[in-house]
């Protein structure tokens, strides 16, 4: 249960963060950010922005646009909208960049927010996935030669298929770091345009460990 809180409370804070929203709408925001292979329930949801609540991250008031009494029969909508506390937790959420913030679970959210994070702290994390796919994708490759002998022919396509996956994402974030290395020079040189990336300016290669932060 804690670990999709720990997903879902970076999300509903950085949702929040643009906007005040109320339940429906935010679920369906989350299930943007989080993903359709995610669907998210209210039974998890509601909990989730309770303890928001409780901890002064978050406050939920009574929508200006809600009937004044309950003769209609129908409940007044919550619109939820961050505190100063709220805020300050989000930045701080924004601002760290260590492993955990490179596992699976945590990077989607991470990424879906990445406008609102400085360049630095998204070069880090984007290391520290690519990092962290590298390794698993050794493992996987030794897993796969040592045992393909005794696989069956589509036990053996599965496995081809989730490592071939793992070969996609991590040129994905080669391409991303690339990207964000680039566009930094451009902001350093005073361009605004990105360069072409280059390891020897970086001191960086392609799967070196980032320090871990945040």
């Amino acid at each position: 249960m804690r670990g999709r809180s720990d997903v879902l409370e970076p999300a509903i804070l950085g949702l929040l963060d643009e906007s005040p929203l109320h339940g429906y709408e935010l679920r369906k925001r989350l299930n943007l950010v989080l993903g359709s292979f995610r669907a998210l329930s209210y039974g998890s949801l509601y909990p989730c922005l309770k303890s928001l609540v409780v901890r002064g991250w978050i406050v939920g008031t009574d929508s200006p646009d809600a009937p004044p009494h309950a003769l209609s029969g129908k409940r007044a909508r919550i619109v939820y909208q961050l505190t100063a506390d709220g805020k300050e937790h989000f930045q701080s959420i924004l601002a760290s960049s260590g492993p955990a913030a490179w596992e699976d679970e945590n990077f989607d959210v991470r990424f879906a927010f990445f406008a609102q994070t400085d360049a630095e702290t998204r070069l880090r994390i984007l290391e520290g996935r690519r990092s962290r796919l590298t390794e698993r994708l050794e493992t996987v490759r030794l897993s796969f030669n040592r045992a393909r002998e005794r696989m069956d022919d589509y036990t053996l396509e599965l496995q081809r298929h989730g490592l071939e996956g793992v070969e996609r994402e991590v040129r994905w974030l080669d391409d991303l770091i690339d990207n964000e290395r680039g566009t930094r020079r451009a902001s350093l040189n005073g361009t605004g345009q990105p360069t072409v990336a280059d390891p020897a300016v970086d001191g960086t290669r392609p799967g070196t460990e980032p320090k871990e932060r945040g």
